[in-house]
């Protein structure tokens, strides 16, 4: 009976023993799979954030191309094709607004255009040229009814001057989400900058001075004239992600340097939709 009896304390003891032991060796294998579980998740979040891939120009020039509205003056009492109406321009964004097209700044058709981001349905841009006061009392408030931004593209040889794009107008388009572009400093032609000082007059003083004004950095180009050379195009691609011509064929080379706009004459809000569909493929 007494040999019964000291089984039953060994067996008791052993399973005892057993019983506390057993949490910390599954603790241990718990934390060995945590660990490689940690791992895992690690691995696959650096796969997942490696850098896109760029596309190449031949596939640049295949993607389709987003229509971008140039307009320069808006004012009553002109009859050309660089004015319309405040009138006109609201019908055109009524328009716009009503057939569902979403307006697109350019770091989003560049992210498109390099490296295949996604745009919103039926996606355009809206420009305005030569820095006119017009630009800030009319044609962005217009825009901000309906949630569009557009981009604006300033002269600095005009600054402050009458009729013309003051510093804090300028300043707070871009503190409004728009985007603020270089036109050069005084509408020079891009096929007379013949030497390094043309380049420094026209282009890299004023972007400077641009990006002092408004605290960011200055991406984008607008030709004067919409004039472009492929020289002009190769120098431009060093310092601008995209730049703007006007109607011209696309250089086969640069075609980020050579995005299409089309001048937006004072249309009826059905034609300029007509015109946007069979100019831009």
């Amino acid at each position: 009976m007494k040999i019964y009896y000291n089984f039953l304390l060994i067996t008791l003891s052993f399973v005892l023993f057993a019983g506390c032991t057993q949490p910390k060796q599954n603790s241990e294998k718990e934390k060995s799979q945590v660990t490689k579980t940690e791992n895992d998740i690690s691995i696959s979040m650096e796969s997942i954030i490696e850098e896109p891939v760029e596309n190449s120009v031949t596939e640049i020039l295949q993607k389709k191309e987003i229509p971008v509205l140039c307009y320069h003056r808006i004012e009553d009492g002109r009859n050309d094709v660089y004015t319309v109406s405040p009138d006109v321009f609201a019908s055109h964004l009524n328009v716009l607004s009503d057939s569902g097209y979403n307006a697109i700044l350019p770091d989003e058709l560049y992210h498109y255009l390099k490296y295949n981001a996604a745009l919103p349905p039926n996606p355009f841009m809206i420009t305005f040229d030569d820095s006119r006061t017009e630009h800030f009392n009319i044609a962005a408030p217009e825009l901000e009814k309906r949630g569009f931004k557009g981009v604006f593209f300033i002269m600095t040889v005009t600054n402050n001057k009458k009729n013309y794009l003051s510093t804090g107008e300028i300043t707070q388009l871009a503190n409004n989400g728009h985007t603020v572009g270089l036109h050069s400093w005084d509408h020079v032609m891009v096929t007379k900058y013949i030497d390094s000082t043309f380049w420094k007059q026209q282009v890299f003083d004023p972007r400077k001075k641009l990006e002092n004004m408004i605290e960011k950095s200055v991406d984008y180009w607008a030709y004067p004239n919409g004039v472009y050379d492929r020289e002009a195009a190769k120098e431009l691609d060093k310092h601008f992600k995209l730049s703007f011509i006007l109607m011209a064929k696309r250089d086969s080379l640069y075609p980020l340097q050579t995005i299409r706009r089309m001048i937006t004459p004072p249309v009826s809000p059905d034609r300029l939709i007509k015109l946007m569909r069979s100019n831009f493929n």
